[in-house]
């Protein structure tokens, strides 16, 4: 959300830290001093640290449980939950489509949301990233130049692909299997490459795994908190949209559910967890910033001095179930709706 910022920090001896303009069209009002005891020292406090401490040591947990591609039994045919391997993170979801349109397209998206993102700083200062929604953008804009960067590796590397799909074989290392040959069929029915043979993502591609559901949700969360809440209801009168204002909460999320429909990616729900851990750093950011220094909070419902203020961090928190599992079911729709339109077996099966 684009709030101009100067004069409030010009108070707080961050101005060299702010470069933009002066004029503002809204700017929350500070209710209370931040930065004294008795602010923090209430049991609203209490509460909403136990509320999002608690949520943040559960999604650890998840994390641990589930990440990564766990070992089991030489019997056991189950998938590992957590497992990514490396034709997911550059493949397109079906073999109509070339990885290089998926390629193309991440470039062209890194450059867009760098574009405008950097434009933003210029026009409103560094002080924007105070916000959850420019961080949003931006982890949206690391996620698109990551996967533009591993599709350009798969590119220039060329080997290991048939038909899109990396493979490896402990024996006699890379090789390119026949297409109807050495497949399983998964739990709804669709015909892949036997995961034995198929090659584990790097690091890198489980990062690029990891941003991508991150950002799925912060998206949902951002521009639907916006576009719902904020704007309608805790908005004063004079406040007007502006250019980047409409960009940042909206072409974040054509671009990623664009990417959606072309990429490969699966979409396990463990991965919620990292979406928690996400804007739970958030949320202790401006606790630690707003105990050292008073000014206004960035979103209204963030200021504890309000008796509702567990209310709202519930309210919110709990809207991270159906921000994730809103694009989980529209993951899914997408993948059934290629099985009964496609000729082919859609690539990935999640």
């Amino acid at each position: 959300m684009r709030i101009m910022m100067k004069n409030v920090f010009s108070r707080i001896d961050l101005s060299s830290f702010v470069t933009g303009t002066t004029e503002h069209t809204w700017q929350p009002a500070l209710s209370a001093e931040t930065n004294i005891p008795s602010y923090w020292l209430n049991w609203r406090f209490f509460v909403c640290a136990i509320f999002i401490l608690t949520s943040m040591f559960l999604s650890s947990f998840l994390i641990w449980k589930y990440e990564g591609p766990i070992k089991r039994k030489a019997d056991d045919q189950r998938e590992p939950t957590g497992v990514v391997y490396d034709d997911e993170t550059w493949n397109t979801c079906v073999t109509s489509i070339h990885p290089n349109w998926l390629l193309g397209f991440r470039v062209f998206g890194f450059v867009v949301l760098l574009g405008l993102i950097s434009g933003n700083v210029i026009a409103d200062g560094a002080s924007i990233f105070i916000f959850y929604t420019q961080l949003t953008f931006t982890l949206v804009t690391i996620y698109f130049g990551l996967g533009a960067l591993v599709s350009i590796y798969r590119y220039k590397s060329g080997e290991n692909c048939q038909n899109g799909v990396s493979t490896v074989d402990e024996e006699l290392g890379s090789y390119r299997p026949s297409v109807n040959g050495n497949v399983f069929k998964s739990s709804n029915g669709h015909e892949r490459h036997n995961r034995s043979t198929r090659q584990t993502a790097s690091t890198l591609g489980y990062i690029h795994q990891i941003l991508f559901q991150t950002c799925a949700g912060a998206v949902l969360l951002t521009d639907g908190v916006f576009w719902f809440i904020i704007y309608p209801f805790l908005t004063s009168k004079d406040f007007s949209l502006d250019f980047f204002i409409v960009v940042m909460h909206s072409v974040n999320a054509v671009f990623l559910l664009s990417e959606t429909f072309l990429n490969s990616l699966r979409f396990p729900l463990f991965r919620v967890s990292y979406f928690v851990v996400w804007t739970g750093v958030f949320v202790l950011f401006q606790w630690i910033v707003h105990a050292c220094v008073s000014f206004w909070w960035p979103y209204p419902f963030l200021d504890l001095s309000s008796p509702y203020a567990p209310l709202w961090y519930a309210a919110v928190g709990l809207m991270h179930l159906p921000c994730f599992g809103i694009f989980a079911l529209i993951v899914k729709l997408k993948y059934l709706w290629l099985s009964k339109y496609f000729s082919e077996e859609p690539y990935s099966n999640r």
